[in-house]
């Protein structure tokens, strides 16, 4: 029979073989027919017709159902609703990005990845500039060109398995066919809803009488989350792609060869991409989105900016859970005016007190804002704001929102300056500015002295611990952990994971609290065990050390590599004349402030006992170092004096990721000493303990960079 006759063919009366080749050309025509209409807005056939074929497929699949295909049409419509997403690790975390909101900030951008990499101030430099669209980050995941997994970006190491509801996306492709599409390859990008289509689905939920959704991003965001993949098969969601993950290979050698690969794979890619030779053009391209942005039909809240060429990207490497490569320049803070009607005092988990505005709520960028941040006692004072005051308020992306100034003009009569309280409105203890010892300058921040004994404080180190970047527990958050704190559910870390089992023998049983049930005290449970292994660098920064945040999580991690082997330093570190203590502060972005602020918070006792029972219901997860066979591996090394042929930040950069470690000080446990012209102290001490003494030429050598 010719393909024409299988095409006229009854679904009935084709045969096993015959119906093979149907689903094959039906699943590249519905393919082909997507593209057109969903990347190019410009359909080809009718609705009925499209349709008809997507029928046809449908029969075939209900006759041969072992027939079905991974890229068949059927996959777009959904599937039975899942009980829960599976958590998914990424071969590559999927990082955030720093952010530049003035168009100095662009320049410093520039400017810090000349001296990384060492260039001249008329040396080339090409950046790409596109828009950021403002939508929910995805990994999709190709090998042999099918795609087999779609992954959220969860806290960036670890995201949710949403595969079956990306299949139902129409700007996504099941399979890619080109010949040059590499074996492994992760597309990474947006996906969105552009304005029309949010404001078509905002009208059949009133025709239903329904509320409707509140902006385009979160209803996005809702949409790919539904664990009925047939809500999201009816959503319309878009999709943009602009970076990658794991990658077999890679089509070009800069960021805009990449992007075009992805245009020739029928990825939609944003058309608006430009390459800019200098921060001028930069600027000037950032200046025509932010002019233009009404017209897109989709939400965007400003420019991305990323070094063009990929071998640049390598040496730049990442900092915390940014690329030193790339940058979001932010449109300005959206503002607005309404009544601060009072100034609540919050204390937080290291006892700051911290001066909130309650406000009249008032929408800013499309947000409803009630709270703002004072920040301190001295910014209040500096800004003249009083309760009773009408205030200007603006709100930056996810930024906090905060309050520029009062309108004075509208002050009403009697309004008197605001007095910041001595007294810790939580616990009643004293509440003080601390005097650095060393600087003699008071501190901006008003502490309180109760510590252990004050509530809130306890409530917000809770908060912290299972914030977004620390354990993120799903149906555990801020609201919930204060309630279970004030029935006595959970008073420290440990007993989140003992709630299942309390809760089994408890009278009051969550299920019968109010807002619970079965299947969510399930959930929730579930959602705990997941969290019984966690990474190490999480763990620390969960336990809310003081000035202990991500990046300083991730050195300690990286340094000491498992918790038994942290807590042990740490301990022996209680006498600042032992080596763990001098090891400690010499960790490269330590120091004594930071060192003795870890020491401190492990020789409380209270701290030792809430660790200890955490650990014995969490086990973290040793760091894991990059494999190398690097001589430098495992070493330790400290840079000291001019280096002539690289960078000191790129020289740092290479030593980490050959696996070394690099120290700010010399000890008995360095390694290599890395001198250029100027070496001084530390040079003289490497001679006094007998540490390996090498030239950046003799180091460049031995890294295989010479």
């Amino acid at each position: 029979m010719t393909a024409r006759g299988i095409t006229e063919c009854a679904v009935e009366d084709l045969t096993e073989a015959e119906a093979r080749k149907e689903l094959a050309r039906l699943a590249k025509d519905v393919a082909r027919h997507d593209r057109l209409y969903y990347q190019q807005d410009a359909p080809a056939v009718s609705d009925a017709d499209y349709d008809a074929l997507r029928a046809r497929n449908a029969s075939i699949e209900a006759r041969f159902p072992e027939l079905a295909r991974p890229d068949s049409p059927s996959q777009r419509v959904g599937a039975a609703p899942a009980e829960h997403f599976a958590k998914v690790k990424h071969a590559l975390p999927m990082l955030s990005l720093g952010n530049a909101f003035e168009d100095s900030d662009v320049t410093d951008f520039a400017d810090r990845v000349r001296r990384f990499l060492g260039l001249s101030g008329d040396a080339a430099l090409d950046m790409t500039a596109e828009p950021k669209i403002d939508g929910l980050s995805i990994s999709l995941r190709y090998e042999e060109g099918e795609l087999v997994l779609g992954a959220t970006r969860g806290d960036g190491s670890q995201g949710e398995n949403v595969t079956a509801n990306v299949r139902t996306i129409g700007d996504i492709p099941n399979r890619v066919t080109a010949k040059d599409f590499p074996d492994i390859f992760e597309v990474r990008g947006e996906i969105y809803m552009t304005h029309d289509d949010f404001a078509a689905l905002n009208a059949r939920q009133q025709a239903a009488g329904q509320q409707p959704y509140v902006n385009p991003r979160n209803t996005a965001a809702g949409s790919l989350r539904q664990l009925d993949t047939k809500i999201t098969a009816e959503r319309p969601l878009r999709f943009f792609a602009y970076a990658w993950g794991e990658a077999s290979a890679l089509p070009a050698d800069t960021q805009m060869g990449v992007i075009e690969a992805f245009k020739r794979w029928k990825f939609p890619v944003n058309p608006l991409m430009r390459l800019c030779g200098s921060v001028d053009e930069m600027l000037e391209v950032y200046r025509t989105i932010e002019g233009t942005r009404a017209t897109f039909g989709y939400d965007i809240d400003g420019v991305v900016y990323k070094v063009n060429r990929l071998d640049y990207q390598e040496r730049l490497g990442f900092v915390s859970r940014a690329p030193r490569w790339a940058v979001a320049h932010k449109f300005p803070a959206e503002k607005a005016t309404t009544r601060l009607h009072d100034i609540e005092i919050q204390v937080g988990r290291t006892g700051a007190l911290t001066p909130v505005a309650k406000l009249e709520p008032v929408t800013v960028g499309g947000v409803v804002v009630q709270n703002a941040s004072l920040h301190n006692e001295d910014e209040i004072a500096r800004k003249d704001v009083r309760i009773g005051d009408t205030v200007i308020i603006q709100r930056a992306g996810d930024v906090i929102p905060q309050i520029l100034g009062p309108v004075l003009e509208k002050r009403p009569k009697g309004a008197k300056p605001f007095i910041f309280p001595t007294i810790c409105p939580a616990c009643g203890s004293h509440a003080v500015r601390e005097v650095n010892p060393k600087t003699g300058k008071e501190d901006v921040v008003r502490r309180c002295t109760g510590g252990l004994i004050c509530p809130a404080q306890a409530v917000e180190r809770l908060k912290h611990f299972v914030s977004r970047n620390a354990y993120d527990i799903e149906g555990l958050g801020a609201k919930q952990v204060e309630a279970f704190y004030k029935e006595d559910r959970i008073k420290s870390p440990a007993d989140i994971f003992t709630l299942e089992i309390r809760d089994e023998r408890a009278e009051d049983k969550l299920k019968d609290k109010e807002g619970f049930g079965d299947l969510s005290v399930r959930n929730l449970f579930a959602a705990i065990d997941t969290r019984r292994t966690i990474s190490l660098d999480r763990f620390i920064y969960a336990l809310g050390i003081r000035h202990v945040g991500e990046t300083t999580a991730r050195v300690l991690a990286k340094s000491y590599g498992t918790a038994e082997a942290l807590q042990e330093a740490l301990d022996t570190a209680a006498d600042k004349e032992s080596d763990a203590y001098a090891e400690l502060v010499n960790i490269d972005g330590i120091g004594e402030v930071v060192g003795e602020a870890i020491v401190e918070f492990f020789a409380e006792a209270h701290n030792q006992e809430a660790v200890a029972a955490l650990l014995e219901q969490v086990t973290p997860d040793a760091y894991e170092v990059e494999e190398t066979d690097s001589p430098v591996a495992g070493k330790t090394v400290v840079f000291t004096g001019t280096l002539e042929q690289v960078t000191r930040s790129e020289a740092k950069a290479l030593a980490e990721r050959l696996g070394a470690k690099v120290a700010g000080s010399v000890s008995k446990k360095t390694d290599y000493v890395v001198a250029g012209p100027g070496a001084g102290s530390k040079r003289k001490k490497a001679e006094e303990l007998g540490v390996m003494i090498l030239s950046e030429a003799e180091w460049l050598e031995l890294v295989g960079e010479g």
